[in-house]
């Protein structure tokens, strides 16, 4: 992979993050590119939030969908990673990443225009709507590949925390403002037109992509190439099963987005037919705790150089988790302070453990693995999202709304338990960078520290 303009890593600092001049900032002012990309991935998180309210209550409030149904319609937008999530992986490190994502984001805004289309000449259905999100979550595996294997080859090691809090900062005000505006848009003009917004913010993702100036070679593989696509695919599963540390993060992140997609795939469910709200303070509400991903964004650097990046994720994964379990509480009134209370701690803690965790894979792996490393860790980790939004859906049919909620919020500080029982609760900070040996499982100690006992 091309590292484009990447200069000198600089000095280690005590606290185990390689800086040139201490924690950098400016990277909007300075850096054109990362500019461009920053502002296309804001807005398609936007449209994305939009959709994320407006696609289920459309199935509930039009289309009169049961339990099961939105459910499924959340596990059908992530069940492509699944599906072709390893190969994709070996594509995205065998071609170039922007022209990717530029088609990608084409697709999505071709398929999500249709929807109110279909509803203007009367073909909208459950049926369609699980075809879009379906042929959306195909576009969405392609682009998130190519965007995490992208981001470094624009950036230098030391902006890459800065441009990951960056992207994970925006995204989660994106979601703010989406989520809100996805349920006003459909108090006010009716769900299936919220569809149009979403499609909207593809047009604006596409010009900012199309005018980003770097260019990657042709040859994006610096390294000897296997004989298959198989064979490339089993190195990626091969790098995450024989690494204690991606293996660890990879399994975290598999149990934890089985309980959250649990939840969320409910949620509207939850607060329009148990408790009682409205289509648009259901959107505000499930905005309001979407502002814990911008908290998050902001303290996951500060905290990470305090504290150190180990001891960081655990904070961030396994404390704040706790405060889900308030999430099932809910009642109408003040009771939905327990909704966002609940809702805000696990955004928090969950975006700021992702800038972490892709901070740390994208200067400990393999510049020519990366996108096989990605595929692989979202194959295993975004996998059990369809899966969980099915079990959100069969335990809500089975025991209630409610019961189904508190089983799979109380999941998400289970899951974080990986963590406290790895190698992680034993250091500080993750390491920096792999040996390139055969003992290649066994990364060096960060800091100048004594590498930790094998598990």
């Amino acid at each position: 992979m091309s590292q484009g303009k990447r200069t000198s890593q600089g000095k280690r600092t005590s606290r185990g993050i390689r800086t040139s001049q201490g924690i950098r900032g400016g990277l909007l002012r300075r850096h054109r590119d990362f500019r461009l990309l920053w502002c296309g991935e804001t807005a398609g998180k936007f449209g994305a939030s939009v959709s994320g309210v407006a696609m289920p209550l459309v199935a509930v409030s039009t289309l009169h969908a049961s339990t099961f149904e939105v459910g499924l319609l959340s596990a059908a937008a992530w069940a492509p990673w699944l599906i072709i999530g390893l190969p994709v992986g070996a594509w995205v490190d065998r071609l170039r990443r922007r022209p990717i994502m530029l088609t990608a984001a084409a697709v999505s805004l071709v398929l999500f225009a249709g929807v109110p289309v279909a509803a203007r000449f009367d073909r909208l259905s459950i049926e369609l709507l699980l075809a879009v999100a379906l042929l959306t979550g195909t576009a969405a595996v392609f682009f998130q590949t190519a965007y995490s294997a992208y981001l470094p080859s624009i950036l230098e090691p030391a902006d890459q925390p800065e441009g990951n809090a960056k992207l994970h900062g925006s995204a989660s005000a994106a979601q703010i403002a989406g989520l809100g505006s996805g349920g006003l848009i459909a108090q006010m003009a009716g769900a299936v037109n919220g569809m149009f917004a979403h499609a909207s913010t593809f047009l604006v993702s596409l010009l900012c992509l199309a005018g980003i100036r770097h260019r990657e070679p042709r040859a994006a593989m610096t390294g000897p190439r296997s004989s298959s696509l198989v064979g490339e695919v089993r190195e990626g599963l091969r790098l995450i099963a024989h690494d204690r540390w991606l293996r660890t993060l990879t399994l975290f992140g598999a149990a934890s987005n089985l309980a959250l997609m649990g939840y969320q795939s409910i949620q509207v469910v939850f607060l329009v037919r148990t408790v009682g709200l409205a289509p648009g303070p259901v959107g505000a509400l499930i905005a309001a705790t979407g502002a814990g991903g911008v908290a998050g964004a902001f303290a996951a650097r500060r905290v990470a150089v305090r504290i150190g990046t180990a001891r960081a994720t655990l904070l961030f994964e396994l404390g704040l988790s706790v405060f889900a379990l308030l999430i099932p509480l809910t009642v109408g009134g003040a009771g939905v302070l327990l909704f966002v209370v609940g809702g805000f701690c696990v955004s928090a803690g969950v975006v700021a453990g992702n800038i972490i965790k892709a901070s740390f894979q994208q200067r400990y792996c393999p510049p020519e693995l990366l996108g096989r490393l990605t595929a692989s860790t979202a194959f295993l980790s975004y996998g059990t999202i369809p899966l969980g939004a099915l079990l959100g859906g069969a335990l809500g049919t089975a025991l209630g709304i409610r019961t189904a909620m508190a089983i799979t919020t109380a999941g998400i500080p289970l899951a974080a338990l990986i963590l406290f029982f790895s190698p992680i609760r034993r250091c500080r900070d993750l390491p920096t960078s792999r040996r390139p040996t055969p003992d290649s499982t066994r990364p060096p100690a960060p800091d100048g520290e004594p590498a930790l006992p094998r598990p």
